[in-house]
This record gives structure tokens, sequence and C-alpha cells, in this order.
């Protein structure tokens, strides 16, 4: 005789226990799962339907709607907007009204749509209680460079148009749009409270003209330019920015000049130098600044081709470095000397930790620089005494490699652990491939031999 089945747990009403909880336990539930599953547990039942409508976190994006066009997508985004950001009085013995904290919304600059996403917007940020609104707003559409001008356009209607919602604007990123002279300042300062802005292969509409940022009452803290087309960037005043990421740039070196910017923490630097761009020194960017003094963490990115940086006398960047602790230096081309890197290392007392990223197989394009080693003689009495981690990836040049790390060992006096890595995976070649992967690992373990073979030095190296 079979057992009889095991008896749910029900609560009043004959619910099952997790329905019968209270609203604010099924709500912290909900803030859990991806919105789309929230959704469907509040479609699926009567007693969580009014839940998604009370979330303190939501996060919604065009690229998870279906439609045969960008119309019929931002349709079916708009419309879930309306559904789960408009706010109405809760009903007798239903929770009270959540408030709606963090917003991220991911749409396209339809202008048949942006009416009612300010309108909405304006709604949630009127209760006063938002504390985090994301836009993440790129065109419609497969072919955006062909009509960024007329996008930027009416991206700069709407902010205009909606004041209120983009004063509470926390964090912008836009995708190919195009600008005029003064958009970018003018938009800043209508965003009060806006901290993180992102331009990813925008334009200016003359494309021989700088952008300059000059924002001294704003909140702005991280700044990331992607494919920028202008002329170069000039950071004027930005009083709180602590992160600058500037990235495949097209025009002239260097691409960004820094003003008044005191809290300047981090920057990273990252592009494929093309024909027509010449080497600069890093003093060129950051020199003419009264106030980027405080510099901690630097990354320059070459993706394997030319070194576009050019060494100079440490007392030329000895104020910039003082207080740099970290450097990364990556993406440098397999035939490369590395000893021209010391250059920062006598500049930057302070620095606690460098590391290096070599690959030798990246083809070089048609319109890049011609790939040339860059030759340095650090002084001889260098002695570094802050350097403890030195990080190199990529070490399939035996001699070069175990050459380096001698040189940095012998100057850098405080070190005390070498990690020597395999190169990264690589779209161009099989890095990643099991063969070749244990030669270089085997090439790792000759290195540390040859570095350790009758040494007397304490300092650790590990190979990873």
């Amino acid at each position: 005789m079979e057992s009889p089945p095991p008896k749910r747990n029900v609560g009043h009403g004959g619910e099952d226990g997790i329905s019968a909880l209270p609203d604010h336990l099924l709500l912290d539930i909900l803030e859990r799962l991806h919105l789309r599953e929230a959704v469907r547990a509040g479609a699926l039942s009567t007693r969580w339907r009014h839940l998604p409508t009370h979330l303190s976190r939501v996060h919604l994006n065009a690229g998870h709607f279906r439609g045969a066009t960008s119309l019929q997508v931002m349709d079916a985004f708009t419309g879930a907007a309306r559904a789960l950001l408009t706010r109405v009085p809760p009903a007798e013995g239903v929770c009270e009204s959540g408030a709606l904290k963090v917003l991220v919304l991911t749409f396209y600059t339809s202008s048949p749509h942006l009416t009612s996403i300010g309108r909405l917007i304006e709604g949630i940020v009127s209760l006063g209680q938002t504390q985090c609104l994301e836009f993440c707003i790129s065109p419609p559409g497969t072919d955006p460079l062909g009509i960024n001008i007329e996008i930027g356009q009416e991206f700069m209607a709407f902010s205009r148009a909606y004041p209120v919602a983009f004063s509470w604007l926390t964090t912008l990123m836009l995708e190919y749009h195009a600008f005029g002279h003064s958009d970018i300042t003018d938009l800043i300062s209508t965003c009060g409270r806006l901290r993180h802005l992102s331009l990813r292969f925008c334009r200016l509409l003359d494309l021989h003209s700088t952008l300059k940022i000059d924002v001294p009452c704003s909140e702005l803290q991280e700044l990331e330019f992607v494919g920028l087309l202008c002329t170069r960037i000039e950071l004027v005043s930005v009083p709180k920015l602590r992160q600058v990421e500037c990235k495949c740039w097209l025009f002239n070196n260097p691409p960004v000049r820094f003003g008044y910017v005191p809290e300047l923490r981090g920057l990273v630097l990252a592009s494929k130098a093309k024909a027509w761009q010449e080497p600069f020194a890093l003093s060129e960017c950051l020199s003419t600044s009264a106030g980027a003094r405080n510099l901690s963490t630097l990354t320059l990115c070459f993706g394997y081709q030319m070194i576009w940086i050019q060494p100079e006398p440490p007392k030329q960047r000895i104020a910039i470095f003082r207080n740099l602790t970290s450097v990364r230096l990556f993406g440098i081309f397999g035939e490369c000397d590395l000893s021209w890197t010391l250059f920062i290392l006598e500049a930057a007392p302070a620095l606690h930790d460098l590391a290096l990223s070599r690959h030798s197989c990246v083809k070089t394009p048609e319109d890049s620089a011609e790939k040339t080693t860059i030759m340095w003689e650090p002084s001889k009495d260098l002695k570094h005494l802050n350097l403890k981690v030195l990080q190199i990836f990529g070490c399939e040049d035996e001699d070069k490699v175990t050459n380096y790390t001698r040189l940095v060992m012998e100057r850098a006096v405080g070190l005390l652990i070498i990690q020597l890595y395999g190169e990264s995976p690589c779209t161009h070649c099989d890095a990643d491939n099991l063969e070749r992967s244990k030669a270089e690992k085997a090439s790792r373990h000759r290195i540390k031999e040859q570095l350790t073979h009758g040494s007397s030095s304490s300092v650790e190296i590990i190979i990873c």
C-alpha cells in the first residue's frame, strides 16, 4: 500500500508557505531574481501580481524585447516601463508603494518614445527617493554611423525637454552620437548628480575641433572615451574627477590634456598607433595640470603595435608620478626591448607593483605606425626602494625576459615577488593551444632557473 503524499505547508487562506509570507519578504525574494523572472512570478499568481511594481531596483534593456523593427522594440520597451514604473497608491491590505532606488534603462534614441520615457522618469524622481539612475543609449537600426548627427540632436533635445529627469542622472553611456562644440559641457552641467559618463564611438560635428570639458561645479568622477572622433580632449576643470579612460583615438597625440583635476587617481590610455601619429611624452598630458598630482594608477595599452610613449628625464615627471603606486604596461609587441619601462620606475619613488604583458604573433594593420624599439638608459645609481611586485605576462622570448627581470632585480632593492604568466588567449594565434601552453610553462621554469642559479636574492619567483 502506497504511503500518502506529503502534505504541503499552507498558510492562511490555503496559500502555499511562500505566498503566505508578508509582502516585504516576498519583495526581498523577487529582488534576487532577474527582472524577467520577477515579472513572470507576478503573472502566475494573484498573490504576487502587484509586487513587481514595488521593486526597489529595476534594469530594463530594450535589447531583451522582440520586434521586427526598432520602433516595435521600443513600443514593447516603453510599454513594459510604463507597467513597472508607474507607482499607484496601494490597495487596502497591500504593501505600501516601495521606493524605486536603482533604475537602469538601456534603450534607443527613438523620438516617438523619448517623451514617454522622460515623463515616466520625472514621475519617479519627483518622489525624491532615487539613489541611482542610469541611461545607456544607442541609435536604433544597424547603421548608427550614418545617422549619428541627427541622433545627437534628438538626444540633446531630449535632455533639454526633461531637465528634472536628467538632474537625477548618475550614470550616462552614449554610443554613436554626434555633438556640437558645447553640448557635452552643457549636458554635464544639466546633470547635477552625474558621476559616470561614457562616450563610445561618438564624434563632434566638427571633427577638427577640440572637445573641451569645463565643469567646475559638477559631481563627475569617471570619464570614458572610446573611439571618440575629435582632434583632442581637454579637461579644463573637473574638480571631482577620479578616473579617466581614453581608448582607440584616431587623431592627435596626446589624445587628452588635463587641466584642474586635483582628485585624479587613475588613468588608462589604450590604442594602436596609426601611421600619422608620433610618440608623445606623458608630461604633455599631465605636466600642465597644477592639480593632477595624486595619480596612483596608470595603465598604458599599445595593442602590440608601436610604443607611443616617449621616455623622458625623471625631473619632468617626478611631480606627476610622486604618488604613483601601480603601473600596467600592456600590449607590448614581442620584439620590443623592455628596458625603456624603467623610465617610469625612475620617476615614481612610491611605485609598489609593475605589470607588463607581451605577445609576438599579432599582425600589423596597414594603417599602423611602424614598430620601433625604444631605448632608455636608467641612471647608474638608480635604486628603487618601494617596488614589491613584478608581473610579466608572456615569456616566450626567454633571454629578453630573463635579462629584463635581472635588470629590475638589480635596481628594485625592495622587490619581494616576481610572477611569470603565460600569454593570454589570442584571436590571431593558438596561444591557448595545449602544446604551446606546455612549452610556455617550460620557458617560465627555465627563466626561473636562470634567475635563481647562483643568486643570493630573497625574491620569490612564482610560475603562474
